[in-house]
């Protein structure tokens, strides 16, 4: 039985059915460091393994739900190739670890939800959200391309003119929109998590587990050669764009920003 021990940039807990995993990160707005991708990756592939979960609900701490990547630069290195390849291996492996969970995935997307953030909902199999919460996927801005299986899976579920406002537009969406566009199934008062968020969520996870899991498989038969297609080629160009000039000078433009603050 996995006993989910050791998890620095995440709170993982066990309760009952329930596997409740939270971005801890608060001062930062949740943002996710490669460690954080390290342990994502961890903790959705020790939960296949556990039988006595059916439900991983993923969560923010505070206010945020995760303002996405962390641009704070980690540390130096000389080789700036091999840093970036291997920084590519790790963010590959986390999306695979949402693509590859065999548990129900519920993003319980607390506030705002940025980048990864944003692109990490449309992996999980249903979104819930709070009415402050909304989605941002600034990756044009950054001179970047979609991620996460977002290139493929956003204009699935929203069609392809609202995705493309959102991913090459970086068009915000908000609560209400992503409701209206099939992006989240509910938008949840935040006070109404512990008297009827939790115990909804508890009363699913109670379900047939065998029959949750081979339902969950057939669902995802339809798409999963085009998600997995959609990552490799993201990753891959992720890659390009990350020496490109553009997002160079995104992050030079970042760093002045905090600079003057």
């Amino acid at each position: 039985m996995a006993a989910y021990q050791g998890y620095q940039e995440l709170l993982v807990e066990k309760q009952d059915k329930l596997l409740i995993v939270k971005f801890n990160n608060p001062k930062r707005k949740n943002c996710l460091n490669r460690v954080a991708y390290q342990e994502l990756a961890r903790v959705l592939g020790e939960v296949n393994d556990d039988a006595d979960v059916t439900i991983v609900v993923v969560t923010g701490v505070g206010d945020f739900f995760t303002a996405g990547n962390d641009l704070t630069p980690s540390g130096q290195t000389d080789d700036i190739q091999a840093f970036l390849v291997e920084a590519n291996n790790v963010f590959k492996a986390m999306v695979l670890g949402f693509i590859n969970c065999n548990k129900i995935l519920i993003s319980l997307v607390n506030g705002p939800a940025i980048g990864i953030g944003a692109t990490i909902v449309g992996l999980c199999d249903v979104a819930w959200c709070a009415e402050e919460a909304y989605f941002y996927t600034p990756f044009t801005k950054l001179g970047l391309v979609p991620e996460g299986g977002s290139s493929f899976l956003l204009p699935m579920i929203l069609g392809r003119s609202k995705a493309s406002e959102i991913l090459l537009l970086n068009e915000k969406l908000s609560s209400a929109e992503a409701y209206n566009f099939n992006f989240v199934s509910r938008i949840y008062k935040t006070e109404e998590l512990d008297s009827v968020v939790w115990p909804k969520l508890r009363e699913f996870s109670a379900l047939p587990p065998t029959s949750l899991k081979e339902g969950k498989r057939l669902i995802k038969e339809g798409f999963l050669a085009n998600l997995l297609k959609a990552n490799d080629a993201e990753c891959s160009e992720l890659l390009n764009r990350f020496q490109g000039d553009e997002f160079i000078q995104a992050i030079m433009d970042f760093a002045t920003r905090k600079s003057k603050l």
